[in-house]
């Protein structure tokens, strides 16, 4: 981690405002490896710092996984409706979503504060997979499943690249696509006679939904998971 000031550091790594952080440390409550003769500009990059006999754990950045409700917006903010963000409580880390779920998807969604693992993992050129449960009502063509593999027209300049199809039972099926095009799942299944009436995602690369999260709840990813992502990240 690059050096940073005391009080940023304290008030990143707490609830507290940087007002309240100086505060804080001038009143001897903040210790830098045992000593608490410290100045609010001092500089912190590897030592360990304690708040009011708390260590505080530093993270250079975080990763969580949501299982999101359908109806929440997949942004940093809206102006009409509620986002992930607003429903995720991760104190003053500037957090995003990797990707995006339409409003009514529901499922796996990651967010983070590392940009340049969120670029890797949505670019086009790592093709990522990603496993939705589709349920849909309506006809299929008899070969959707072919008609997948080998790419569909959804209306632009290129086909999809190819995707997997399993159908479980009667309108209800499992889809593993590589790319994040608008509406793609939706676009996709409206091509073969059907209508997506609920969408659900389960996977991303080798990231899997805890389906012991309800809806609306998240957890950090473990360090393997992490380390799996950006294994998956890797060209």
């Amino acid at each position: 981690m690059s050096a940073m000031r005391l009080d940023k550091y304290v008030c990143l790594y707490t609830d507290l405002s940087r007002k309240e952080a100086k505060a804080t440390i001038r009143k001897g409550l903040v210790t830098v490896e045992g000593q608490n003769q410290v100045h609010e500009t001092d500089k912190i990059s590897d030592q360990k710092v304690w708040v009011d006999g708390r260590l505080l754990v530093a993270k250079e950045h975080i990763y969580l996984m949501l299982n999101k409700p359908a109806g929440i917006v997949s942004a940093t903010r809206d102006d009409r409706d509620t986002t992930v963000v607003d429903i995720i409580d991760c104190g003053k880390r500037d957090i995003f979503p990797i990707g995006r779920l339409d409003k009514d998807t529901e499922g796996l969604l990651l967010l983070t504060d590392d940009g340049g693992l969120a670029h890797r993992l949505t670019s086009p050129r790592y093709h990522v997979p990603k496993c939705y449960l589709v349920q849909y009502e309506g006809t299929l063509v008899k070969n959707a499943g072919e008609i997948l593999a080998e790419g569909i027209d959804i209306g632009e300049r290129e086909k999809t690249l190819p995707a997997q199809w399993e159908e479980l039972q009667d309108g209800l099926a499992k889809l593993t696509i590589s790319e994040g095009k608008y509406h793609q799942v939706k676009r996709m299944i409206a091509r073969l006679g059907g209508r997506v009436t609920r969408l659900r995602r389960l996977t991303m690369g080798p990231i899997a939904l805890d389906h012991s999260l309800q809806p609306g709840a998240y957890r950090e990813l473990s360090e393997k998971e992490v380390q799996l992502l950006r294994e998956a990240a890797v060209k």
